[in-house]
């Protein structure tokens, strides 16, 4: 059976060979920070179920002490020159593209398929790790494509891969980061602390200050932590289940759901979002890194408070 765990191990083979190649890159001053960042980080993904609790933080204290003494940097290396990248969209155009439409095309039918035909029956994949499997096998066969179609060098999908993830630096492994971070809070009661200090604050029966505070509260959870996944479990555990479902009897759908789309106001604002705020702008070598985050305070911020209002008038009609 084909588990998640195949991915994981997919994953950080691409990861250590970033690692080895960084390694040997002669002109990229920072090339053995690089090399053991990227190392680390396939370390994790081949043998984090295996190394326990004390080893798998160390890891992460060294991921973090890598990228906070500045350890790593860009590398440079041999990939096609600007000259060759336009030679390729003037000969290929738009079906340049095509590749990367493997993608999702693999992971939509290959899902329909497996779980609507009698294929699914076969037990091949992991229950419910369908779609997560069958993106991992669309990029294998997106790559094979362009390798039967554009016959790069060998090691061309590495070292672009490698050039673009030092492009991005630690911002890469961020999110995962905030994700578990925002379950260690849930565990670590801060979401019941957060509720007790609303029902002191608030006045009873203001379910309107109270929609407040739970949607701000997740916005502004989701600025810290960088994800709104991650700040849900600590609001819902505070404001969203106590006091907004069972004390005013709130419809929990909406709060929920709206509930989510307030942290996600907060993932516009925050450079802790680094999947869409700082890796956009370092792809883009944009000279303000906060670039794209000031772009978007003007739609974030209105739409903080349209869904407050939503939460409000829906959720307890």
């Amino acid at each position: 059976m084909i588990t998640l765990q195949w991915l994981y191990v997919l994953a950080g083979l691409m990861f250590a060979a970033f690692a080895v190649l960084s390694a040997l890159d002669r002109r990229n001053a920072k090339r053995f920070g690089n090399a053991a960042f990227w190392g680390l980080m396939a370390l994790s993904l081949l043998a984090g179920s295996h190394l326990g609790d004390l080893a798998n933080g160390l890891l992460v204290l060294g991921l973090a002490g890598l990228a906070g003494f500045g350890a790593i940097g860009r590398g440079d290396p041999d990939t096609t020159s600007d000259a060759e990248r336009e030679a390729y969209s003037a000969r290929i155009g738009n079906r340049l593209f095509l590749p990367a439409l493997i993608i999702p095309a693999t992971a939509l039918i290959g899902t329909l398929v497996y779980t609507y035909t009698p294929v699914g029956g076969i037990g091949l994949i992991e229950p419910k790790r369908e779609t997560y499997v069958l993106l991992g096998l669309g990029v294998l066969i997106a790559v094979l494509v362009l390798f039967m179609w554009l016959r790069p060098p060998a090691l061309a999908p590495l070292e672009e891969g490698r050039r673009l993830i030092d492009s991005i630096g630690w911002a890469a492994v961020l999110p995962q980061m905030l994700a578990a971070l925002g379950v260690v809070f849930a565990a670590a009661g801060v979401g019941t602390v957060i509720g007790d200090a609303t029902r002191a604050l608030i006045p009873e029966g203001s379910v309107f200050l109270t929609v407040l505070v739970y949607a701000i509260g997740m916005a502004l959870f989701t600025m810290i932590m960088g994800n709104a996944f991650a700040a849900f479990p600590v609001m819902a555990a505070a404001i969203g289940v106590p006091l907004l479902v069972r004390h005013y009897g709130g419809d929990p759908a909406v709060i929920g759901a709206v509930g989510m789309l307030a942290g996600f106001c907060g993932t516009l604002m925050t450079p802790m979002a680094a999947n869409f705020n700082l890796v956009p702008a370092a792809l883009l070598e944009l000279k303000d890194r906060n670039g794209v985050i000031k772009a978007q305070l003007a739609t974030a911020l209105p739409l903080l408070a349209l869904n407050i209002l939503l939460i409000w008038w829906l959720a307890f009609r």
